[in-house]
């Protein structure tokens, strides 16, 4: 099992509707709007590092008002 977070950039006013949007999508375990230098928060869980690259660009990334994308794998 491999566990990541996706940082997302999100369109002003578009961060709740990503949210939603992302909420029963498979691959991820939690969303969340925050406060900083990104918009929405994203954990990610799957089999393989294969499987987050598949969310992240099948999932994530052609939501409308999804800009620059961080993600970061866990080690441990």
């Amino acid at each position: 099992m491999v566990d990541a977070y996706a940082m997302l950039d999100t369109a002003a006013g578009t961060e709740n509707d990503v949210c939603q949007a992302l909420r029963d999508a498979e691959g991820i375990a939690g969303v969340y709007a925050i406060a900083g230098d990104f918009d929405v928060i994203v954990e990610l869980t799957g089999d393989d590092p294969r499987d987050l690259l598949e969310t992240v660009t099948d999932t994530i990334r052609p939501l409308e008002g999804v800009g620059t994308t961080r993600t970061y794998v866990c080690i441990d």
